[in-house]
């Protein structure tokens, strides 16, 4: 019943090689959010909206980051460029920190958290991509990767095989 032993007429009990959940929860804990990041896509708060969605099509990812100084301020995602680009305004003038969800409501990850834990926040948080990052000697953080639901997707197909 649990899938971890088949049987055959004449041949008699056997493994089925298949993983359980277990073993699938365990792998996930066990990588981590270094092991699969990204590079993250950096903007600054006076880029203007179209070249952020400009930068969004070139880099092929959904969410750029807002920095200043090496320090995250800010992220940007492919909603937040569609609710300015249908405001009707000029998007060559509009400057992305106008936009942007800033600090402290963005959701983050360090690289030593696991694979699970990245996973569980972007679900629970509903965002496509969260940033991975270390603290600044002034306290500010610093994003130096991103995890987004297709890297682990990725992980969980090569997991599976």
């Amino acid at each position: 019943m649990c899938g971890l032993i088949d049987a055959k007429p004449k041949v008699g009990y056997f493994s089925s090689n298949k993983k359980n959940k277990k073993d699938i929860f365990e792998k996930l804990s066990s990588i981590s959010v270094s092991d699969i990041k990204s590079v993250p896509i950096n903007v600054t708060e006076a880029t203007s909206v179209y070249d952020a969605i400009v930068s969004l099509f070139l880099e092929n990812v959904g969410t750029l980051f807002v920095v200043e100084d090496e320090a995250l301020k800010g992220v940007i995602s492919r909603k937040d460029l569609l609710k300015a680009a249908m405001g009707g305004g000029d998007l060559n003038t509009i400057p992305v920190g106008i936009i942007m969800t800033r600090m402290p409501k963005i959701v983050y990850c360090t690289e030593d958290e696991s694979l699970f834990d990245a996973a569980e926040k972007i679900i629970e948080n509903e965002v496509d991509c969260v940033p991975v990052v270390t603290n600044l000697p002034d306290g500010r953080l610093k994003a130096v990767g991103r995890v987004s639901k297709t890297n682990i997707t990725k992980v969980i197909l090569e997991i599976s095989k």
